[in-house]
């Protein structure tokens, strides 16, 4: 269900050299599967597809249907990081572009927040709240991270208020951990329903947990057909071949960055709804591989509109980037460029063309233009984006991050780096514990 293609790498490459990086990127598919390299007690996400209970499904379905019969039409999801951004990106691709304009909706809709500590963001939330039914799912294995934990504490205080505790309890569900932590705490004090973030997972690789399948239901979207499409994908990833499109893309990637100097992967798409796919997988790829003063930096661009923006250094920048475009076959929807009498636009001789036809040849002129301009080209292809095809790609991306991480030789599946921000924040709010570190900041102020 997802291919790739290497050809517009060919003329950077030497084929010797991609062969000797095929093999390396098959040792790391062997620790992989083995599942006893660095970090392997977080590979709960590898057989999640098979084996997610379907209890769990049945527990989400009742969820949004009681908020259907209570009328919700707003469900605020709060979380940071991979407790967000797996189920941002399924949403934002599997809905219709304009669903807030139009005025007959099937499902509530999904709001995110806890993922910036904006006071603007946060109020405007709440000025949104006010007009709108609202059930929330917060989405923290701690309960104290602060971004989530703030905007929870605001979100909660206003539910309850509004609908009272006891309705609150059934407005609010709770994604944390088995028997431990705050919002575990809180949960069982107030009578929340729980799902468990597995202890076995992390953040980036969460969204066919819980964490993204509660809010991607909430949405009205279907969750079934996404995690069919990812059990197809591990089926077929776990068949140890130079061909496997996971050891393909893990290969040439690492082939790039080291004996080329490309250092930075752009992933492109030709499709807005592809925004946050893209976003989703520059955190999985750059909080797995920049670690230990190595790593391919993740970026991303939209096109066509950004042919006209970022386009020029594309081109004929620094040449230490390589493209992986982000390919989908066939569009689901139709519109048909027309005829016009007097031609002033000049564009009669795409009279009869599908506007998808002008996009995937805007898409190949620009992956030609590019390996000209000396950028070599990947392309990730499905066959249309709908949830089964989704589901796909997301757990090929996921496969591929620890084949690749693991090729780079680096743990894939911790992220040792993100906690310095959180210490120098919370010495400068002046926590307790932290004065210390309080005077030694503000010294350097």
């Amino acid at each position: 269900m997802v291919n790739v293609d290497v050809k517009g790498c060919a003329s950077f490459i030497e084929p010797a050299k991609y062969d000797a990086y095929v093999n390396k990127a098959l040792d790391a598919f062997d620790v992989l599967e083995s599942e006893k390299g660095a970090g392997n007690d977080f590979l709960g996400w590898k057989h999640l597809p098979s084996e997610v209970p379907a209890s769990i499904l049945a527990d989400i379905e009742g969820i949004c249907r009681l908020w259907k019969e209570k009328g919700v039409d707003l469900v605020i999801a709060i979380g940071i990081g991979g407790s967000y951004l797996g189920a941002k990106c399924v949403i934002e691709a599997l809905s219709h572009n304009f669903a807030k304009q139009l005025s007959h909706k099937d499902a509530p809709e999904v709001v995110f927040a806890g993922n910036n500590l904006s006071e603007e963001y946060l109020a405007e939330l709440m000025d949104l709240a006010a007009e709108r039914n609202v059930a929330c799912i917060v989405i923290s294995k701690s309960g104290t991270t602060t971004e989530p934990a703030v905007a929870f504490r605001i979100v909660k205080q206003f539910i309850e208020e509004r609908y009272g505790k006891a309705d609150a309890a059934r407005r609010i569900v709770a994604i944390t951990d088995a028997k431990k932590g705050a919002l575990k705490t809180l949960s069982t004090q107030e009578g929340y329903k729980t799902f468990v973030v597995p202890d076995n997972v992390g953040g980036r690789f969460s969204v066919l947990t819980p964490v993204g399948l509660m809010p991607i239901a909430a949405a009205g979207l279907d969750i079934k057909a996404l995690l069919k499409g990812a059990e197809k994908a591990e089926k077929a990833l776990a068949v140890k071949s130079a061909q496997n499109p996971a050891v393909v893309y893990a290969a040439m990637r690492n082939l790039l960055f080291a004996e080329y100097g490309k250092s930075t992967e752009i992933l492109v798409n030709y499709n807005p709804k592809l925004t946050f796919v893209a976003e989703w997988w520059k955190q999985l790829y750059g909080e797995s591989e920049g670690k230990d003063g190595t790593g391919i930096y993740p970026a991303s661009v939209n096109n066509t509109a950004d042919l006209h923006s970022m386009g020029q250094f594309i081109q004929q920048g620094t040449r230490i980037m390589f493209e992986t475009v982000l390919h989908v076959e066939k569009a689901q929807r139709s519109v048909v460029i027309g005829p016009d009498q007097q031609n002033l636009d000049q564009l009669n001789f795409l009279a009869g063309k599908h506007v998808e036809h002008c996009n995937h040849m805007a898409e190949l002129g620009t992956r030609l233009a590019h390996i000209d301009g000396g950028v070599p080209q990947m392309a990730v292809s499905i066959e249309t984006l709908d949830a089964e095809h989704l589901g796909a790609l997301l757990y090929f991306f996921e496969f591929a991050c620890g084949v690749s991480a693991y090729t780079l030789g680096v743990n894939p599946f911790n992220q040792p780096g993100v906690e310095a921000y959180k210490k120098n924040m919370f010495a400068l709010l002046e926590k307790p514990g932290y004065e210390e570190a309080t005077q030694a900041l503000r010294a350097r102020l």
